[in-house]
């Protein structure tokens, strides 16, 4: 590879999600030129269903750096602004789109990808949510060239850090995402200096994080209740662990498997005990203790506050 440390790259940005603005505006800040920003058009969202730009369009236009809002990258319009800013080098995090080979030989040193974990664990769009769900420990970022088949390019650089206990997605994502902004920089550097290695990815030791389906957000409260827990922090603050109580829906955005059992057990669901500091709820092996909740078109509140506007009994089945 060549070196270009002595001008900088011309880097063509592509992404969308808030995981991708600390790498955007750390990349933005060097000596690098970023010479066009790519996201998604805006899209409906929420109740009103008012468009919503997306995390990275706002980063790009605080920056003040040239942005560009096609449907596709890989084919049409979009193909062809990319092309016509003559990149040295795609930087990727967090886009959605599944980059075609012409898009992705185009620039005259190559594509890069950042990928909240570490790789061959974990490939796929829902990295952190998996990794939480299947209660595992350390986690990570890895910077690595992009090949045909999603998330299985040869890597440049990895970066790792513990999970906290009771750490949920909304923290695990945030500190990843600072993590990856960092080795973002560094990997860059190193492409610049034409320094930057080709390690290839073991394809026996892969697996796999698909998105999260809609039937996955319902607590099956006959599951174990270290799985309940790991559901719960995987899917908080967002979208919502969800079950149901008399018809309607109630997100748990915080629950950690009790120590100590709450007494004898009951049906998977049941309310087992009402406490100062929110309730117990019955699950396949024990007992989940509920400390945050979102009623149905309510904000969030400790569940405290939800047992005293919602008189919650004991005995009571979640989710029946």
């Amino acid at each position: 590879m060549t070196s270009a440390s002595e001008k900088g790259l011309r880097i063509a940005f592509l992404g969308t999600a808030d995981f991708a603005v600390p790498t955007l505006r750390a990349l933005a800040k060097g000596p690098d030129q970023i010479v066009g920003v790519f996201t998604p058009p805006d899209r409906p969202a929420g109740r009103g269903r008012r468009l919503r730009a997306p995390a990275v369009k706002v980063a790009a236009q605080e920056l003040g750096l040239a942005l560009f809002q096609p449907e596709r990258v890989s084919k049409g319009p979009g193909y062809e602004q990319l092309g016509s800013l003559a990149p040295d080098l795609l930087f990727v995090a967090a886009f959605g789109e599944i980059l075609s080979e012409e898009a992705l030989s185009g620039p005259k040193v190559g594509a890069v990808n950042l990928h909240a974990s570490l790789l061959p664990r974990c490939r796929g769009a829902a990295p952190i949510q998996r990794a939480l769900m299947a209660g595992e420990r350390v986690s990570g970022v890895t910077v690595q060239w992009m090949a045909r088949e999603m998330d299985a390019g040869d890597i440049i650089l990895q970066r790792s850090l513990e999970i906290g206990e009771e750490e949920d997605f909304g923290g695990l994502h945030d500190r990843l995402a600072a993590l990856g902004a960092a080795a973002g920089v560094e990997s860059v550097a190193l492409i610049r200096q034409g320094a930057a290695p080709r390690i290839p990815q073991d394809d026996d030791q892969a697996t796999y994080a698909p998105p999260i389906r809609r039937e996955e957000l319902v607590i099956d409260w006959r599951r174990p209740a270290g799985e309940v827990a790991c559901l719960v922090r995987a899917l908080s603050p967002r979208p919502g662990a969800r079950t149901s109580r008399a018809g309607e829906i109630l997100k748990v955005l915080s629950a950690g498997e009790c120590k100590k059992t709450a007494g004898p057990g009951g049906m998977p669901g049941e309310i087992m005990e009402l406490r100062n500091d929110g309730f117990s709820v019955t699950s396949g092996d024990g007992f989940l203790s509920v400390k945050r909740v979102q009623p149905a078109g309510r904000k969030v509140m400790p569940a405290a506050d939800y047992l005293k506007g919602y008189r919650l009994e004991k005995g009571e089945r979640l989710g029946a």
